[in-house]
């Protein structure tokens, strides 16, 4: 069986469009954050769509293998950085070290979600949290392998992804109504209110997200960490 077919077409895409979904929210455009939002839904969606077809039709194969675990953590790191620097709040000290980079300070702080609850900034430990429990599982999947043992995916991890693409994706959401309401394209309570849902969403989504990337590195540990040992 070739290892280019449909599935492995759909990660690759995936993978080749993560800068894109990144870069676009630093365009100061309401329809290219719009877009950005659009590639990032499709590229949640293609997550779980190329992984059917690989089992549906029997085309999992070695390349698919490395390909979708690749492209999942390159989109998350992509869009990381992005909720980083536009979410930000002001004095950061991870943003502030970023200053150099063109765009960093002319966008930094601009698009803390604004919720039923109030406003809210992400602070760089929460980036940190999540991709640092991402670097050590795929240090530790590495690990167990070597060692036989094969990690598998356990229902905490697979809500914790859920949570992610829900937040990532109300937060790229949430950068495009923004942008349409500083450029004064819409207007009125409706649009506020709807302003306020999406930030409400991507506020709590976040911290559902931060709990069960800790609760599953927990459980991981429980289960697997006599590994450690051996």
């Amino acid at each position: 069986m070739s290892d280019w077919n449909l599935p492995n077409a759909i990660t690759a895409t995936r993978i080749a469009i993560a800068p894109l979904i990144a870069f676009l929210p630093f365009v100061d455009s309401p329809t290219w954050r719009a877009v950005a939002f659009g590639l990032y839904v499709a590229a949640a969606i293609s997550d779980y769509v190329d992984g059917v077809l690989a089992r549906t039709r029997g085309l999992v194969t070695d390349l698919g293998k490395s390909l979708d675990p690749l492209a999942d953590k390159l989109l998350l790191v992509a869009t990381s950085v992005t909720l980083l620097v536009l979410q930000s709040p002001p004095g950061d000290p991870v943003v502030a070290l970023m200053g150099s980079v063109p765009g960093v300070v002319t966008h930094a702080h601009l698009f803390p979600f604004i919720s039923f609850f109030g406003t809210w900034y992400l602070p760089w430990w929460v980036i940190a949290v999540v991709l640092g429990r991402e670097a050590f599982m795929t240090v530790f999947r590495s690990f167990a392998h070597r060692r036989g043992v094969v990690i598998a995916a356990i229902g905490p991890a697979k809500w914790k992804a859920a949570m992610q693409y829900i937040w990532v994706g109300a937060a790229f959401c949430h950068f495009a109504v923004i942008t349409f309401a500083r450029h004064q394209l819409v207007q009125g309570q409706g649009w506020a209110w709807l302003t306020q849902l999406v930030g409400t969403i991507g506020e709590l989504s976040m911290i559902f997200a931060v709990a069960l990337t800790l609760w599953s590195l927990v459980l991981y540990m429980r289960r697997y960490g006599a590994l450690f040992t051996q």
